[in-house]
């Protein structure tokens, strides 16, 4: 048996899945040349939902991280996840897109890429593992793990068999949700060496409470890589701590060769770090949730998921969500829930809840899945709600990126006539995010504050609703989202601050407009698009009438209940 090798998560997964990647370039530098000197087979550093939270939040370079990161990492390589022609984004895109994209990753630095896709479909795999086996990287052909009816041992083989032909370095099985047993891990991993001739490497999370008694199933049925985050931010919806499988594997036939002293020193310096962002770490997702083996949500959604019902202040619906995934999961046939489809379902199943009715608002991500525009589904979907969302448009059966024109000229042409262009890397970050990247590039981005630790309350718990007595008169009195209060006796009600306003239903960035002053809508028509929870939802009128004012445009954050136009 050889020694097994550890791949370090916490300057990618680690933190996304526990701070909703929201950790800075400036505070992963000063530890890096440190981290050099474990012993690491590498570093996840980038990818996975790292671009996005750059620029979108943190108001950073996400490749001037990555070659930051370069130049002071000598002898670790630097790995990234990268969805395949999905990229970093949400959706496919276009082959030009994804080889430039490939190859600039390289180019600033990335060693080692991990390539999946959400339905572990190969066809979406294609154009990213040809590209970067072309520029020399070592790559990883990932499975997607979930549980479900049709994902079994031979249907996984059957896939890494493909992936081998594909000319890949590598095999990950990718237990986003920490679902694998002890018993599955040990069987995958034995079918996996024997049947093929890779290298088989296990990336789990905490979540179930499963993970280290699987690794250690994993290690004893030959396994050759295991993911880990240091301890500081490893647990929960996470990676086990890097320390501690070190130390179990020591003087064994396994030992991973690594210091523990050395750690130690990587170990300290994120425990402080631990401490800036405490405010981050959510309860939810820094504890075992058993609850998990029954509505399989990954740590990193399940992180994001928290994060974005706080966004648009309905945490109290956070149970019914978790409980409606499943559903909308069946419907889907069974996706794998890893990025995009675990934002596509998870958004999906929030919309649900919080509209109150199932599917009576149908994200353009879920028809666009049902269509087979990211892949072919690992089992039959719900025809009723194909019929729903489609109508009698015909589902794809093609490879989906062969229906892409390609995209990287017109997004070349539209930075430079926006004067957004300062390198190429510029034009893929636009390809990927036109809206973000724009207000970005421009400079208009403005990075999030670290929010101060709560001590008294968790966030389902701050009261938002008062009854305040004035003057011997009793006036109900609601805090909302938009910073202005309003007061009704006894009612109970909040006033609309416009009269015959259409409000925002939940938290996002005006992506289209759809109407104009003067036009004349009718109830149920979508009136603008806004993107929130990284999906793009309608927001449709409830009501018939003419447009006399809108007081948003395309561009705009807006808050729940927020007023975005008139309609009398």
């Amino acid at each position: 048996m050889a020694k097994v090798k550890i791949i370090e998560t916490a300057l990618r997964d680690a933190h996304q899945s526990l701070i909703a990647t929201r950790m800075r370039t400036e505070d992963m530098l000063p530890i890096i040349e440190e981290m050099d000197k474990v012993g690491y087979f590498s570093l996840e550093a980038w990818g996975g939902a790292t671009f996005d939270s750059c620029i979108r939040f943190l108001n950073e370079d996400p490749w001037e991280r990555l070659r930051l990161f370069k130049e002071n990492v000598k002898k670790t390589p630097l790995q990234m996840l990268l969805r395949g022609q999905n990229l970093v984004g949400y959706k496919h895109y276009a082959d030009d897109v994804v080889k430039e994209f490939v190859e600039k990753s390289y180019e600033n630095g990335i060693d080692v890429f991990r390539i999946f896709d959400a339905l572990n479909d190969s066809r979406n795999m294609e154009m990213s593992i040809k590209t970067a086996k072309a520029q020399g990287a070592y790559v990883q052909g990932t499975i997607s793990y979930t549980i479900s009816p049709v994902h079994t041992i031979e249907s996984y083989v059957d896939f890494a068999k493909k992936l081998e032909a594909m000319d890949c370095d590598a095999i990950t099985i990718k237990d986003m949700a920490g679902l694998i047993t002890p018993m599955m891990a040990k069987d995958l991993v034995i079918a996996l060496k024997e049947q093929t001739s890779l290298d088989v490497n296990l990336h789990s999370h905490c979540t179930s409470g499963l993970t280290l008694m699987s690794y250690q199933a994993a290690i004893e049925a030959g396994v050759d890589l295991l993911d880990t985050a240091i301890s500081p931010f490893s647990g929960g919806t996470a990676q086990p701590p890097t320390e501690s499988v070190v130390a179990a594997l020591q003087s064994t036939q396994y030992d991973t060769g690594i210091d523990l002293a050395q750690l130690n020193i990587v170990k300290n310096y994120f425990a402080e770090l631990a401490e800036k962002y405490q405010g981050l770490f959510d309860p939810l997702s820094s504890k075992v949730d058993t609850d998990v083996l029954r509505y399989q949500v990954p740590g990193g959604m399940l992180s994001n998921l928290v994060s974005q019902l706080k966004q648009q202040d309905a945490i109290d619906k956070y149970e019914e969500v978790l409980n409606e995934i499943p559903h909308v999961r069946k419907d889907l046939g069974y996706p794998p829930l890893v990025t995009p489809t675990s934002q596509i379902v998870g958004v999906q199943s929030v919309m649900n809840v919080l509209m109150g009715k199932r599917y009576e608002n149908i994200t353009k991500e879920v028809k666009e899945y049902l269509k087979g525009a990211y892949g072919k589904a690992p089992a039959e979907i719900n025809m009723d709600l194909y019929k729903k969302a489609l109508g009698d448009e015909e589902p794809i059966t093609c490879r989906p990126a062969d229906l892409l024109e390609p995209e990287l000229e017109s997004a070349r042409k539209e930075v430079k006539e926006k004067d957004l262009y300062t390198k190429e890397e510029d034009v893929l970050t636009y390809a990927l995010y036109p809206t973000v990247a724009e207000k970005f590039l421009k400079g208009e981005a403005v990075a999030e504050e670290i929010p101060e630790p709560k001590t008294n309350y968790t966030s389902s718990n701050i009261p938002n609703a008062y009854d305040v007595e004035i003057d011997g008169e009793v006036f109900n009195v609601k805090v909302l989202p938009t910073g202005y209060m309003e007061m009704e006796p006894d009612s109970g009600k909040v006033k609309s601050s416009v009269e015959n306003g259409l409000h925002s239903t939940m938290q996002g960035m005006i992506v289209k407009l759809k109407v104009k002053v003067g036009d004349t809508v009718e109830e149920g028509d979508a009136v603008a698009v806004l993107e929130a929870m990284k999906m793009e939802n309608d927001v449709k009128t409830d009501r018939a009438g003419k447009v006399t004012e809108i007081l948003i445009s395309e561009g705009d954050t807006v808050e729940k209940g927020s007023v975005l136009m008139v309609i009398e």
